[in-house]
């Protein structure tokens, strides 16, 4: 086998898998006598291992994704792996954008660690291709982008909160709770979560506000150019995929990371608002967006731990400020 793992430090987050528990994994997913010639680790996620497999016999190349080990895994990020698939059915109306499910298995018979097995899809990712068209070609990337989003968040849930669970019966309870958890993570990594319990707080005394959200809609939890691929001959801008549903939940589209990114600059984003239609601007819903940005920073703070990026995690207590300002 030609194996090309990404080389990381001990202590890094994410840590391979062999060549033999990489043989093993393709051989529970697709019988004892399934052989990889070429496993090539893709070194763009951040959370997951990614690797591109080549089988004996079969034409095209499978993905593997691999979550990392249980007791790596925060509380407010744990089993995504297994929500992304609980997804699965509630994604059809983008069904011939995304990847198919091959296998997966949370037995951790063959390896201790989730896995699942999709299908390869064809494109290059999104950072590394809207960049070779002049800007004055991108906002059709967006508007692409933004309908997207839309058909997605078009999709009624039956509870709120992540879609494999817990479900809540109010938007308040959901949004509390995942607070909570990101403010336990932070404590478990000796960080300081002060802010984001008052955030918390604040949320409580003003449920009301939140649970003027009485529908509970799909969001994608993480789509943005990061997690879409690009037709690489099309004379324009053309999405041919979108990946990493991992932190779906049902909630508040404005709760949306799409949509914290299409507002985060005024350039060829907006364009995205010409399909996904106006965003409610009225006062509660701009009260509610700042508890949004809370919960987005706490995550962002984790994820900044867990990259070792201290300056970053610091800046963010900064930046948490001035939300809780605009809340108080």
């Amino acid at each position: 086998m030609d194996f090309q793992p990404v080389e990381r430090a001990s202590e890094a987050f994410q840590q391979s898998l062999t060549a033999e528990e990489i043989g093993k994994v393709c051989r529970r997913a697709f019988g004892g006598a399934a052989t990889p010639v070429s496993v090539v680790e893709l070194g763009t996620g951040m959370y997951n291992n990614v690797y591109r497999v080549s089988l004996a016999g079969r034409d095209r190349p499978v993905v593997l994704r691999v979550a990392p080990e249980d007791r790596h895994q925060f509380r407010s990020e744990r089993h995504l792996m297994r929500n992304e698939y609980a997804s699965q059915p509630w994604l059809p109306v983008i069904a011939p954008l995304m990847p198919q499910v091959l296998a997966a298995d949370w037995s951790h018979e063959v390896i201790a660690r989730d896995w699942m097995i999709q299908t390869h899809l064809d494109g290059i990712p999104a950072p590394e291709h809207l960049g070779t068209y002049p800007r004055t070609a991108w906002p059709t990337f967006f508007r692409q982008m933004g309908a997207i989003a839309r058909s997605v968040h078009d999709v009624q849930g039956p509870y709120f909160g992540p879609v494999s669970g817990p479900g809540y019966g109010t938007w308040s309870e959901a949004v509390i709770a995942s607070l909570e958890e990101i403010a336990a993570d932070l404590d478990s990594v000796g960080l300081d979560a002060a802010d984001v319990r008052k955030v918390a707080a604040v949320a409580a005394h003003e449920s009301a506000v939140l649970d003027e959200v009485t529908e509970p809609r799909l969001l994608t939890g993480d789509l943005w150019t990061v997690n879409a691929l690009m037709d690489p001959e099309a004379p324009e801008p053309v999405i041919t995929g979108v990946l990493d549903f991992d932190r779906c939940l049902f909630g508040d589209p404005a709760a949306d990371w799409t949509i914290r990114m299409a507002m985060a600059k005024g350039d060829e984003r907006s364009a995205f608002w010409e399909s996904y239609g106006a965003l409610d601007r009225s006062p509660a819903a701009v009260w509610r967006a700042r508890v949004y940005e809370a919960r987005h920073l706490g995550a962002i703070r984790l994820e900044r731990h867990r990259l070792a990026k201290t300056d970053a995690v610091r800046e963010s207590y900064g930046a948490m400020a001035e939300v809780l300002a605009g809340l108080t």
